[in-house]
């Protein structure tokens, strides 16, 4: 296959073997993931609260630092993409599908079912309910997708290397991350981008069924979902098709309007004043508390342990796992910027965009569950279309959310097709359609696979496992970075 590197076959070779397990024996393969997760969660929740409360810090240091005025590039680069675009990007593909399935049923849950520590359906549990919503969705998760998005961008347009996750660990290891060993931690990206992309599409797949039944009377199953799948490759394998300066570029800015659209209806049909005040109050509240709620691990209390290993440490992993594809794709549409502009854009923007987002939707649906309509009677993925039938022009809302779902699906899987052809041909700036589009069907087929041999939870428990051995390669990228923007730092100041 033209510049198919051997990352391409032995990635490939994992993931067709693990969804044969999977396929074979269902039951087992659901009976062995949750095992191991159960594993994970135990002996590394620790590590990973730790481990995304560090990259923070970091984050913060290298903006403060001389480090943020070194460039993405060549001194005389300048940015490849509008703001708007570039924003509208690396936010469609990072939390697309997940904002829209979560963005009232998390806040719900964590109110009405299951607070972390407050008393369920209390005041108390309504602040919390948000402010752990943003704790999910905020300033960590995107901390730790601008480190690596910032090695892999760095260590590619100003040091002109390929684009890949092993060479950035050069600086540790020199010559030999061009031997095996640089091949297994390419196929540990890939494979951990894989399942982590598989996870959105399995929930992009329920949520666009669920808004279809709800809607429509139309059928909710697993052939549907199948069906909608297929459907949804197909197209954004003709965006894949297009090149990332059409396809992508495009759906992102069509996200990015059906978002603000949304999320402007919800805000002026909701309870407009109660959102405005909860955002003000709880977000204050959640960088107050940003200290404590970073290393809660509840080492004493069973009950908030189980909690937080189904919430805060899955999402963790689960942002871990979107490492490779999220900060390969960041760092594919930012060159020419400065380290400084990049992590602040990267960290802030999405971070204050997806809170408001969690104030709206997460404030309206409390606040209907408050007012006697109990949105938690529904499955998760209707959750959000039961809630607009509650409004007016609830139903044109509905529409749009589905193809809001449909569009962040595309890109989602548009933009890790792209990754997953870089990581799969050397770090080619411009993979093959051929790869990109077997990409795009493998990770289809997960998708398809998982949720038939054990629903969201074997996906679920798939990303968790994928997501644990790259989290070590992520620690030796960041020491590798900042050893590298030493020697560039002094490098520049020896030029002067």
């Amino acid at each position: 296959m033209k510049k198919a590197t051997r990352v391409f076959y032995i990635a490939f070779a994992l993931v067709i073997l693990t969804v044969a397990f999977g396929v074979i024996s269902p039951e087992i393969f659901e009976q062995a993931t949750g095992n191991i997760r159960s594993f994970i969660n135990t002996a590394f929740g620790w590590y990973y609260l730790t481990i995304m409360a560090l990259l923070l810090i970091l984050t913060l240091i290298i903006i403060l630092s001389p480090y943020g005025k070194i460039r993405l590039g060549k001194d005389a680069d300048r940015p490849e993409f509008s703001t708007f675009t570039w924003m509208s990007m690396l936010f469609s593909a990072g939390m697309g599908i997940g904002l829209v399935f979560y963005g009232a049923s998390e806040p719900l849950s964590h109110f009405a079912i299951q607070p972390a520590t407050a008393e369920p359906g209390t005041d108390e549990a309504f602040k919390e309910a948000l402010q752990r919503s943003y704790y999910h969705w905020g300033i960590h998760v995107w901390a730790m997708y601008g480190m690596v998005a910032l090695s892999l961008a760095f260590f590619q347009f100003r040091k002109g290397e390929p684009g890949l996750i092993s060479s950035t660990l050069k600086p540790i290891f020199g010559k030999k991350m061009e031997g095996p060993f640089g091949t297994l931690v390419d196929v540990l990206a890939v494979f951990a981008t894989v399942f982590g992309v598989a996870t959105s599409l399995g929930f992009g797949a329920a949520q666009i069924n669920g808004g279809l039944s709800y809607l429509f009377g139309m059928e909710q199953s697993y052939s549907m979902q199948m069906l909608i799948i297929g459907v949804v490759t197909l197209l954004f394998i003709i965006s894949a098709w297009s090149g990332l300066n059409k396809g992508i570029k495009y759906l992102s800015n069509t996200n990015m309007v059906l978002a603000v659209i949304l999320l402007i209806l919800v805000l002026v049909i909701g309870p407009t004043m109660l959102i405005l005040n909860m955002f003000t109050e709880t977000f204050g509240a959640y960088f107050q508390n940003l200290i404590s709620l970073s290393f809660q691990s509840a080492p004493l209390d069973a009950e908030n342990r189980s909690w937080l290993d189904g919430w805060t440490i899955f999402y963790w992993a689960w942002w871990i796992s979107w490492a490779p594809f999220v900060s390969m794709f960041i760092a594919r549409i930012s060159k020419g910027r400065t380290v400084r502009e990049f992590l602040i854009g990267v960290v802030l923007t999405p971070t204050i965009f997806g809170s408001f987002w969690f104030a709206a939707f997460g404030t309206s649906g409390i606040d209907m569950e408050k007012s006697g309509f109990d949105l938690t009677s529904f499955p998760t993925e209707q959750t959000l279309f039961a809630m607009f039938s509650e409004m007016p022009i609830g139903f044109t809302m509905s529409i749009i959310a589905i193809l809001l779902v449909s569009t962040f699906f595309i890109t989602s899987a548009d933009s890790a097709t792209f990754v997953l052809g870089m990581q799969s041909t050397n770090g080619s700036l411009m993979p093959s359609n051929q790869i990109k589009i077997l990409w795009g069907i493998a990770q289809s087929l997960v998708a398809a696979i998982l949720l038939s041999v054990g629903g969201l939870t074997a996906v679920q428990n798939t990303i968790i496992i994928a997501a644990l051995p790259f989290s070590f390669v992520m620690i030796l990228m960041i020491i590798a970075l900042f050893k590298a923007l030493k020697t560039e730092l002094a490098l520049s100041k020896s030029k002067k």
